[in-house]
C-alpha cells in the first residue's frame, strides 16, 4: 500500500494561520505541523481516533478520587483556588472525566458544590450556560480539537474578574524534531495540541484575559 505524503502545510487550529510540516512519529505516521504565529504543534486533523477509542483511551487513566497521588498532582490548581477565592464562589470543572478530584477536594475543604462538565463523562450542557469564578481546566488543553473554539468559550463562561487555571505540559520553545519525537507527551493519541509560552501568551492576549502566569505546574489566565 502506498503511504501517502503529509501536506507541506496545514491550517493552524488555534490561529488559523498556515503552519508548516514539522514531522511525523510511529508506524502508521502521525503527523504533526508546527505554528510560525502562535508557536504551537498540533496533530493534524486525519490523524485524530475516533470518538469510541478516544472515550475508552479516557476509561483507562486511573482517575480515583481518593488516591493521594492524584490529588497532590491537582494541588497546584487546587491551592491556588483555595488562596484566591472564598469558599462561596462559583466553579467548573471543565473536561473532568470520571474522576473530578479536583472538585471532589474543593468541596471538601468547603467550597459549595462545583460544576461539571465533560463531552463524554458529565455532558451537562447547561452548566456551559452560567457564569464563574473561577473554571478547572487540568490536563484538558492538549486534547482540544478546536482550541480556538474552546479558549472563547473559557472566555464567555468566566465573570468579569474571573480565572481559568490550567494543567498541562508545556514545549519548550524552538524544540526540533527530534526532541519532539522523544517527548513522552506526544505518545498518547488523545493529545492532540502542544502549548509553548508564546502560545500560551498569544492566547491571553487573543481571547481578552487581562492577565497570565506561567508556572511549571499551573497556568492562570485571568
Amino acid at each position: 500500500m502506498k503511504i501517502q505524503k503529509p501536506e507541506s502545510t496545514h491550517k493552524c487550529p488555534l490561529c488559523n494561520n498556515i503552519a508548516d510540516y514539522f514531522c511525523s512519529i510511529g508506524k502508521k505516521g502521525r503527523d504533526y505541523y508546527k505554528c510560525k504565529t502562535c508557536d504551537s504543534v498540533f496533530l493534524t486533523p486525519n490523524k485524530y481516533i475516533d470518538d469510541a477509542s478516544e472515550k475508552s483511551r479516557y476509561k483507562e487513566h486511573n482517575n480515583d478520587v481518593e488516591d493521594p497521588r492524584y490529588q497532590k498532582f491537582v494541588s497546584p490548581i487546587t491551592d491556588a483556588i483555595i488562596a484566591q477565592f472564598p469558599k462561596t464562589a462559583d466553579g467548573l470543572d471543565y473536561g473532568c472525566g470520571t474522576g473530578p478530584v479536583a472538585s471532589v477536594m474543593l468541596e471538601k475543604s468547603g467550597f459549595k458544590e462545583i460544576a461539571l462538565y465533560d463531552p463524554f463523562f458529565q455532558p451537562n450542557e447547561e452548566n456551559l450556560s452560567k457564569t464563574y469564578d473561577f473554571i478547572i481546566c487540568c490536563e484538558v488543553m492538549e486534547h482540544f480539537f478546536d482550541p480556538k473554539k474552546e479558549f472563547a468559550l473559557f472566555r464567555d463562561l468566566l465573570k468579569p474578574s474571573g480565572k481559568l487555571f490550567c494543567k498541562t505540559s508545556i514545549l519548550k520553545e524552538d524544540i526540533d524534531e527530534d526532541y519532539f519525537k522523544d517527548w513522552w507527551y506526544n505518545n498518547d493519541p488523545t493529545h492532540v495540541f502542544f502549548y509553548t509560552s508564546k502560545t500560551l501568551e498569544f492566547i491571553a492576549k487573543t481571547f481578552g484575559f487581562y492577565q497570565i502566569q506561567i508556572a511549571s505546574k499551573l497556568i492562570t489566565f485571568g
